[in-house]
Formats: structure tokens, C-alpha cells, sequence
């Protein structure tokens, strides 16, 4: 059962609470504490934290100033609420934080930002939510621009898993002096933390809209993916170039066939054998003669069952030469499920620098 809003949300003097035998002498506080109390009693949960804090703070008073009430009055309040909820047609969300919630997704990005920014960061619900929603990447860059003590707090709040990445792509010393800045967060209060949120998520909320979701060279090595080897050497050497560090990322966002050794975990290859279409492997293996190529074909091979291993191996030699199209093709199609797979989180691609 939800909150019990048809009475807690309407307005009316506190009046006490009356032992009569019926529900007309209370106020609306008195019957929403009741029902309240009756729900709690019954082993059910009541998300009081959604209401706002003036109405949270009223019915924690009125709740305290109660004794106890005779079974008709109790009888009396719960059937006129459940009236009300019965009355009840259909529910808004409440306040422009809910209806954005609502509406995620169908309202553009660029409109949803602006009505949040006209709103107030206030309006966009706990700013904590906000935060630990952000990239590992863009976390990164709030610790490495805070105080120790501010980095201390964000990662004292986001996900255990998040925060364990952030620590680590950290320098040591760095590392060291916001661990040791946790350890000394046992004082700080609840408005002090929620300040904190409000103004990470100010920051967030200030920052332009992007044209592009992906980086710049994750945005090149998709292209180069799907280019000839001959164009994406080429490509690469430019920009060896004009950019090394830029060149050097594309190459890790790179991933081609020739990269499912140094890139998959041999832990995952059963898991991507069975999604991938098998005419479309039995091709890929059997195209897989070159020096560059061959080790991929084994390392599929060699972390699979004996018995699936056995039976593409027959198949891709009784394959017999494959054409260049066909073969490209192929690759495609397996590097294709791959990327599926890591985008939907069943794998993760190992980093170059952890291979």
C-alpha cells in the first residue's frame, strides 16, 4: 500500500486527536498518523521518504502527540481513506522532478536539461542519484578537481564498484590522502553531505550539452573497425604524426578480429560461441590462415568445449578457401556480437595495458 497521501497531502489546521467514537472530529493529520500507524502495525512498508519534508515532519509530530484511538474510530478512518484511494482516477507524478522522471525519454534531452536548470537543482530529487550516475570517467575529473575532503564524501556516496574504479585510476599518492580523508567522514552530517551533492550536481547540470555520446577516438575506432587494414594503417600512421597520444587511443578503441586474444577473456568464449551465427564462425575460422589472423581462430578454439572445438574445426576445413568478401564479411558479423554483448554488460573487453 503507498503513502497514504489523500489525507497527508491536504491541508487543515492539527487538531487533536479525539478518542470519539467517530472519525469526524479529527483533522486530516490525525487520520493520515492513523492510517499511517495501521499500515506500519501490519508488517507493510510506507514510503514516507517521497513526501515532502514539511508533510514528513507534520505527521512525525502528529504521530508522537497520539495515544490511542477506539476500534470504530479506527474502523471509520481506514474506510473513508480507502474511499478516497477508490475515488482516485488517475495520478500525476507531483512536482516537476516527477514529471521528468515521467517523461524520460520521450522529451528531448536538450528540453528535459533546460526545464531542470529553470526548476533549480533542488527539483531534480536526491543529487546523489544524479552523481552515481555519471561515468566512471566523468567522476574521475570531480575527484581529481575537489578537495581531498569533497573527493572523500563522493566516494564515500556512489557505488562500492564505481568508486573502487575511480580509487584506481588514481594517482597513488592522491589515492592515499582521500582513503586516509574517509577514514575521518564519521562526523560530517546529512546537510553537509547533501550540500555537497547539490553543488556536484550544480556542476553537472551547468556543463554544455554534447553533440557526440562517445569520445573522439572511440568515435575514429568504430570507423576504423569496419575499414581495410591497408586505410586503417594509413589512418594510423597519419596520426602518429600529428598526435600520438590521440593515435594511441584509437588504437585502443580499436577492435578488429585480430584483437579477441589480447581483448576477450577466455572465461567469456563459450558465452559468445553460442550467440554467434554458425555459418558465420565456421567462415571466420576457416578465413583466419593469415600470421596475424591464426591465433585469434586458436584462441577461440582452445577455450571452448572440446567436443564445439572439434566440430568447427571439421567444419571450417572442409570450408576450403574462402573469398576476401566473404571472409571480411564473417569477421564482421563475429566482431558485430561481440560489441553487442559488451554493450548490453554480458562481456567485458580487457583494457590493453590490464592484457
Amino acid at each position: 500500500m503507498s503513502a497514504p497521501v489523500p489525507f497527508a497531502a491536504l491541508p487543515g489546521p492539527g487538531l487533536p486527536a479525539s478518542r470519539r467514537s467517530g472519525p469526524g472530529g479529527l483533522s486530516r493529520r490525525a487520520k493520515a498518523a492513523i492510517v499511517v500507524q495501521f499500515i506500519l502495525n501490519e508488517g507493510a512498508d510506507v514510503p514516507l521518504s517521497s513526501l515532502p519534508d514539511d508533510l514528513q515532519e507534520q505527521l512525525t509530530h502528529e504521530l508522537g502527540a497520539m495515544r490511542y484511538v477506539d476500534r470504530a474510530t479506527l474502523n471509520a478512518v481506514i474506510r473513508e481513506f480507502a474511499d478516497e484511494l477508490d475515488a482516485v482516477g488517475l495520478s500525476f507524478p507531483g512536482g516537476i522532478a516527477g514529471a521528468l522522471d515521467l517523461l524520460e525519454g520521450k522529451i528531448s534531452p536538450h528540453t528535459a536539461r533546460r526545464l531542470r536548470k529553470e526548476a533549480g537543482v533542488r527539483q531534480m530529487g536526491d543529487p546523489w542519484t544524479c552523481i552515481n550516475a555519471q561515468t566512471v570517467d566523468r567522476l574521475e575529473r570531480f575527484v581529481l578537481s575537489e578537495s581531498t575532503e569533497i573527493a572523500a564524501v563522493l566516494l564515500s556516496k556512489i557505488e562500492v564498484g564505481k568508486a573502487a574504479q575511480v580509487l584506481n585510476r588514481l594517482p597513488g599518492p592522491k589515492a592515499r590522502r582521500i582513503a586516509y580523508a574517509m577514514s575521518q567522514t564519521a562526523g560530517v552530517t546529512p546537510d553537509t553531505v547533501d550540500r555537497i551533492g547539490l553543488s556536484l550536481a550544480a556542476q553537472i547540470d551547468a556543463e554544455p550539452a554534447r553533440a557526440f555520446t562517445n569520445a573522439p577516438p572511440e568515435r575514429v575506432g568504430a570507423i576504423l573497425n569496419y575499414s581495410s587494414d591497408r586505410t586503417r594503417d594509413d589512418v594510423l600512421e597519419g596520426l602518429d604524426e600529428t598526435d600520438r597520444p590521440f593515435a594511441e587511443a584509437v588504437r585502443r578503441a580499436i577492435f578488429t578480429f585480430a584483437h579477441i586474444p589480447a581483448r576477450i577473456s577466455p572465461a567469456d568464449v563459450p558465452r559468445i560461441v553460442r550467440e554467434i551465427d554458425n555459418g558465420a564462425l565456421v567462415t571466420a575460422l576457416a578465413a583466419a590462415k593469415s600470421d596475424e589472423l591464426r591465433p585469434a581462430a586458436d584462441f577461440l578454439l582452445a577455450n571452448m568445449s572440446k567436443r564445439v572445438a572439434a566440430a568447427l574445426g571439421e567444419e571450417a576445413a572442409d570450408r576450403g578457401e574462402v573469398k576476401p568478401r566473404d571472409a571480411e564479411a564473417a569477421f564482421r558479423t563475429v566482431i558485430d556480437r561481440i560489441r553487442a554483448m559488451v554493450a548490453s554488460g554480458e562481456v567485458t573487453l580487457v583494457e590493453p595495458e590490464e592484457a
